[in-house]
């Protein structure tokens, strides 16, 4: 499981330097892992995108649960400022979490065709709609609050 992780992270931070142009000996590179350790648990590059996605919406998920029960009852600007915080200190922390809000600003592009619909449902029924409503917001407010969040931690 440790191994697993390892090789997640080091994949993200791969996806973000090779602008996702990266493969498997890219991963185990960076992961200063041999090639075939890497290949033992993802045989593609595609698994290996998927699982990092998925870990990343775990996390993403969770905090934005954490963040909703905390924060009620606090006036609505006040609430997102600190999810604001919330999401930069996340991402700083976990370029998992990074990439699943990076990738949802591309409409999720790099992935290939077939898993791009379920990214997106995923992304906006599990962090968006929810943040949407915790917000009080219906407005373009959300869209561009996360643009230039994303945007910012890019730089």
């Amino acid at each position: 499981m440790q191994r697993r992780e390892q090789i997640l992270d080091f994949a993200a931070r791969a996806y973000f330097r090779t602008g996702g142009s990266f493969d498997i000996r890219d991963v185990a590179r960076e992961a200063e892992l041999g090639y075939g350790t890497v290949y033992h648990y993802y045989p593609n590059r595609h698994l290996l995108i998927e699982d990092v996605l998925g870990s990343g919406f775990e996390r993403c998920e969770q905090v934005l649960a954490e963040w909703a029960n905390v924060s009620r009852g606090t006036p609505d600007n006040r609430q997102l400022l600190t999810y604001c915080k919330v999401l930069l200190r996340l991402w700083q922390s976990d370029a998992r979490a990074y990439l699943v809000y990076k990738m949802a600003a591309e409409h999720y592009a790099g992935l290939p065709e077939k898993d791009q619909h379920p990214a997106k449902r995923r992304f906006m029924e599990r962090l968006y709609v929810p943040l949407q409503s915790i917000a009080q917001r219906e407005d373009d407010s959300v869209d561009y609050m996360l643009a230039v969040l994303v945007g910012c931690c890019g730089l």
